[in-house]
C-alpha cells in the first residue's frame, strides 16, 4: 500500500518535472540570452523540450487531465519550433543549381585533406567554405589537389582557430574581409555562369563558451553584413555559426532575405559537432545560408581528424529574371 502511493507520488513528480523541462526548453529557443549559462544551455533546446512528451505520457497513463493538458500544450508548441526543419520548401528558381559545402578542418593537424578534397570531388562541389584555416592546412589542402577542383580562392589564413577561406569552381573577386572580429570573417563575389554574380560569405563567429556577450554581437554584426547585400543579387553562406536553431540570434539571420539550407531542404536537424568525442554529434552549429535561391539537399559527411562533420547543399538559385 505505501508502495504504490509512493509510485503515485513518484510518477506524478516526474510528470510535472518532465513538463517543466520542456517549458525551459522553449523559454531558451525564444529567449535573446546574453548570460552564457543560458546561451550554452539553449544549445539542447530541443532536448529539454522533448520532456513534455515525458509528461504527457506519464499524465495520461495517470489519467490526470490538468497535467495532461499542459503537457500537450508546451508538446505543441514545441513541434511547433521545429517543424519547419522537417518540411521542404519548394523550389521556385530557374536558375542553375549551385553545390556548396562548408567545412571546419580544425586548426593543427586536424581534417586529413585528402578526405576534404575526396569529399568536394565526390560531391561535385563549386563552393568550399573552411573555418580554422592555417598556412599548414592551405599547404595541405593544395599538395592534396583542391586547387585543381577548384581553382579560385580567396584564403586568410591565421593561427589556431582564426584563419578562413573561400575556394571556387569560378573566378572570384570583390574580395573583403570584415573588420573587428575574433576569427576571419570573408566575403567575395563568384561569376556564375547563369546566374552572374553570386556573393559568397565565409564566416565564423566566436563561440559563446569564450565570451557570450561577443558571440551575441559578432552575431548581430553578420547579421548588418548580410542585410547591407544587394537584394538582386543571389548569395550563399558557410560557416561554423557556433549557435543552433534554438539560439534566437542565428534565427535573426533568417528574419530577411536568407533562409536556412538544411530548413528550406527539410532535412531536420543535421548535427555536425562534437565528432572527437565518444557518441555521435550532439549539436547543429554548421550551417549554408541561401539569399535568392532554394536548397534542394542537405547533408553532412564525416571528416576524419577534424571535430566537426562537413555540410553540403545543393541549391537552385532564382533567375533574377
Amino acid at each position: 500500500m505505501v508502495t504504490a502511493k509512493w509510485l503515485r507520488l513518484g510518477s506524478d513528480v516526474l510528470g510535472w518535472t518532465a513538463t517543466a523541462t520542456g517549458a525551459v526548453g522553449l523559454a531558451l529557443h525564444f529567449g535573446t540570452w546574453s548570460a552564457q549559462p543560458l546561451v550554452l544551455a539553449a544549445s539542447g533546446a530541443s532536448y529539454l523540450m522533448a520532456g513534455a512528451v515525458i509528461g504527457l505520457i506519464v499524465f495520461a497513463v495517470r489519467r490526470r487531465p490538468l497535467g495532461a493538458l499542459l503537457a500537450l500544450a508546451v508538446a505543441a508548441a514545441a513541434v511547433w519550433t521545429q517543424a519547419p526543419l522537417h518540411v521542404a520548401t519548394s523550389a521556385a528558381g530557374d536558375g542553375p543549381d549551385l553545390t556548396v559545402m562548408h567545412a571546419n578542418i580544425l586548426f593543427d593537424g586536424g581534417a586529413d585533406p585528402e578526405v576534404v578534397v575526396s569529399r568536394v570531388r565526390d560531391r561535385e562541389v563549386d563552393l568550399l567554405t573552411v573555418n580554422e584555416l592555417t598556412s599548414a592546412g592551405v599547404d595541405g589542402l593544395t599538395r592534396a589537389g583542391l586547387d585543381a577542383l577548384l581553382p579560385h580562392r580567396y584564403l586568410v589564413p591565421g593561427e589556431l582557430a582564426s584563419g578562413t577561406g573561400i575556394w571556387s569552381r569560378f573566378p572570384l573577386s570583390d574580395t573583403v574581409e570584415h573588420d573587428g572580429f575574433v576569427f576571419r570573417q570573408l566575403s567575395a563575389v563568384a561569376d556564375i555562369p547563369g546566374a552572374g554574380p553570386v556573393a559568397v560569405h565565409a564566416f565564423h563567429p566566436v563561440p559563446p563558451v569564450f565570451d557570450a556577450q561577443d558571440w551575441a554581437a559578432e552575431l548581430s554584426r553578420l547579421q548588418d553584413i548580410l542585410d547591407r547585400s544587394p537584394a538582386d543579387v543571389p548569395a550563399v553562406v558557410g560557416g561554423d555559426f557556433n549557435a543552433t536553431y534554438d539560439h534566437a540570434q542565428f534565427r535573426a539571420l533568417l528574419s530577411g532575405r536568407f533562409a536556412d539550407a538544411a530548413e528550406q531542404a527539410g532535412a531536420g536537424t543535421v548535427r555536425t559537432y562534437p565528432t572527437d568525442k565518444p557518441g555521435p554529434p550532439l549539436v547543429a552549429i554548421d550551417h549554408i545560408l541561401v539569399g535568392n535561391g532554394t536548397a534542394v539537399a542537405f547533408e553532412s559527411d564525416d571528416l576524419p581528424g577534424a571535430d566537426h562533420r562537413s555540410v553540403v547543399a545543393r541549391i537552385r538559385l532564382d533567375s533574377g529574371e
